[in-house]
């Protein structure tokens, strides 16, 4: 199965098969019956997409239930380190953070279910960033983490100084007081 399990449950890093020949590559990036096969049902129905440059920070995001997302998130250019906090309350791993380099290189893809908080740094140049969502925007839901919360504490592998990040983005709660309405289940 291309699904790797992380320390977190329900998190996991989707590895494609890709085919590699003197004319370049081909990879499914995404198939909804692969997902079906390994019982993860998901309608995506938004695909978002950004450009950043080096030592951008976005995140930590989410929306709040009914409108929560999960996604699929992957680069088409360059390389981020992309990080995802579980707040689930009840979860064995609520509050834990986790993180991966995707990039067009590796073509690493994280899927995030709904329950977490999202962000990613970029590391190389630049990077484009592709990702499907299973809901719609919407902006009423919209909530956040503040990025250098010491709770969480994420090395987002930018150097002190080098950040790049958006007013709206420092404006967001330290994780003790950030909206929730997430709950575990097995």
């Amino acid at each position: 199965m291309p699904f790797n399990q992380t320390n977190i449950p329900g998190l996991l890093v989707f590895e494609p098969k890709v085919f590699e020949d003197i004319r370049g590559y081909f990879f499914e990036s995404f198939n909804q019956l692969t997902y079906k096969e390994a019982g993860i049902e998901v309608n995506f129905v938004q695909d978002n997409q950004s450009w950043s440059t080096y030592g951008v920070i976005r995140g930590l995001h989410y929306q709040l239930k009914p409108h929560a997302q999960t996604k699929l998130i992957r680069v088409l250019s360059g390389r981020i380190l992309d990080v995802a906090v579980d707040i689930r309350r009840g979860s064995p791993t609520f509050g834990t953070s986790f993180s991966i380099e995707l990039s067009a290189e590796n073509k690493k893809q994280l899927f995030i279910p709904e329950g977490f908080a999202h962000g990613f740094s970029v590391l190389s140049d630049h990077a484009e960033v592709l990702y499907k969502c299973d809901s719609f925007y919407n902006n009423g839901s919209e909530a956040g983490i503040l990025y250098n919360d010491k709770t969480v504490n994420i090395d987002w592998k930018i150097p002190a100084g080098k950040e790049i990040v958006s007013e709206k983005d420092l404006k967001l709660p330290v994780f003790a007081s950030c909206k929730n309405n997430f709950e575990y289940t097995k």
